[in-house]
């Protein structure tokens, strides 16, 4: 007993070592989350002060999605060069100088460039924080921090709103700037207190420095032998026993040529599934509910922009809260059932927001049914909810530890790659959509291709819950079939038996 009692101490302080280092680490999605949050409530006032258009509205919405594509595409490469804690340093340190500047801006043309920027920042935060994560972190553990990122954009954005409430008593010409430039301050601490962190073992590993990895495996494994069973599994993953080490400082060249030249049949599966969840993670509409619920609360009947403002802090609350619940759940239900029970609640809170939204736009102004207003307002909660304990996460958690250790970094700089152009997509045409089919028909399309997302993560991604990273690309080793066949129980028919007492 008195033995078993220091090692249980110690197994707890080793993983909330691993626990701090994600937190830190995806300190970064907080900025990220700010920034999307406090743009929804500061284009009210932007478009106010600056006198800009719908048009110029859905580009200063969207442009920093189009900008992520810079981040993400090359911050994959980045990170295979100059590690995984810089990267999340570099990301910062782009935040701060797009904060700045749109802090400062005197007109659209500065506020636009400023946008653009911090876009970079965007793309290598979503890119790195969750892959940090993925690679500190124990299989046990992995799912909830993996999911960290998306509890960290989700806690950013509420921050955002509540900026949004507050700062909007000052002066028209100083509200929204101060929104917007508020960021910078978090952006400085964190580009040199993330220094303070850790680096990847994995790409230690790559980098041919197995010492240094054992060194940081032992801060967060439980135990010694913990410790180098994993850093044996990483040399392994990273081609140690075959004697194809990959060279120091090689900074993952001929990656993209094994992605998408040459894939074997378990890569080409693992693209599938983690491009394809990030290409259906947006078209399920949050961006359009998280970035335009002011438009759709005044759609619903709710009125003065105080009222509008506390709304949008609802939405984050709630958001934020159900993500904490996913966290909580992910490594105990599995990814899986999560995400299709998320999927159900998304199709059903679309159709009934489409409904709701339906009505109230063919009835008179300030005449619609009670019934359909209690409905529009209920049902996005219900759906921000439906999102975050499902496909919100999930998405991040499940992207980031599927692919092979060497591909890994790059992988996810793609993905997040199709996840920014699907997110600027929706973000710089839903005004226009829902002026083409009416804002209810945007959402019974977006029910839609929800039912679309479900059935492709039933057959195309297998469960990978409690695997470590090093196994999971002999999960993808087989297809749909092959795994349900494997799955399935034997048949077994039971034959009577002969009576001895019968007459031949």
């Amino acid at each position: 007993m008195g033995e078993e009692e220091p090692r249980k101490n110690g197994s707890e302080r080793k993983n909330t070592y691993a626990v701090a280092c994600s937190i830190i680490g995806s300190i970064i999605s907080i900025l990220m989350g700010y920034d999307t949050g406090v743009m929804s409530g500061a284009m009210l006032f932007i478009k106010e002060d600056l006198k800009t258009n719908d048009t110029q509205v859905q580009v200063l919405a969207g442009i920093l999605n189009v900008c992520a594509l810079v981040g993400s595409l090359t911050a994959g490469r980045v990170s295979d060069w100059v590690g995984r804690r810089r990267t999340i340093s570099l990301a910062a340190c782009i935040f701060l100088a797009g904060s700045v500047l749109m802090g400062l801006s005197p007109n659209f043309a500065t506020l636009l460039t400023g946008r653009c920027v911090a876009g970079v920042g965007v793309g290598y935060a979503l890119m790195i924080a969750p892959v940090y994560a993925a690679e500190i972190a124990s299989a046990e553990i992995r799912g909830s921090l993996t999911s960290l990122p998306e509890i960290c954009i989700s806690f950013g954005i509420l921050i955002g709103y509540v900026a949004n409430y507050f700062l909007a008593k000052l002066p028209l010409v100083y509200g929204w700037r101060t929104m917007l430039g508020l960021g910078a301050l978090p952006s400085a601490v964190l580009a040199v207190g993330v220094l303070a962190m850790p680096e990847s073992p994995r790409w230690l590993v790559m980098q041919g420095r197995p010492e240094e990895a054992l060194l940081v495996l032992r801060k967060v494994c439980n135990t010694a032998a913990e410790a180098d069973v994993r850093l044996a599994d990483i040399e392994n993953a990273a081609g140690y026993a075959e004697g194809n080490a990959p060279a120091p400082g090689s900074g993952g060249r001929g990656v993209f040529k094994e992605m998408f030249l040459h894939p074997t049949p378990p890569v080409r599966r693992i693209l599938v599934a983690a491009f394809g969840i990030h290409f259906f993670q947006h078209l399920s509409g949050i961006e359009a509910v998280v970035l335009y619920s002011p438009r759709i609360f005044k759609a619903a009947g709710i009125a003065t922009r105080n009222e509008i403002l506390a709304a949008t802090i609802g939405v984050g609350v709630t958001k934020t809260v159900f993500i904490m619940t996913a966290i909580l759940l992910v490594d105990r239900v599995g990814r899986r059932p999560l995400y299709l029970s998320s999927l159900a609640g998304i199709i059903a809170s679309l159709s009934c927001l489409g409904l709701g939204l339906t009505v109230i736009e063919r009835s008179a102004p300030h005449h619609a049914a009670r019934w359909a207003v209690a409905l529009a307002i209920t049902t996005v909660f219900t759906f921000v909810a439906s999102f975050s304990i499902g496909v919100g996460p999930i998405t991040w958690a499940y992207s980031s530890e599927v692919y092979p250790l060497r591909l890994r970094a790059q992988g996810a700089s793609v993905g997040v790659a199709i996840n920014r152009i699907m997110n600027a997509g929706i973000s710089m045409t839903f005004v226009t959509l829902y002026k083409a089919i009416t804002i209810g028909g945007a959402f019974f399309l977006f029910a839609g291709l929800a039912v679309v997302a479900a059935v492709f993560f039933y057959f195309c991604c297998p469960e990978t819950q409690g695997r470590p990273l090093e196994e999971i690309e002999e999960v993808f080793s087989q297809g749909w079939r092959s795994r349900r066949r494997q799955n399935a129980p034997p048949l077994s028919v039971e034959l009577p038996e002969p009576d001895s007492k019968a007459r031949p």
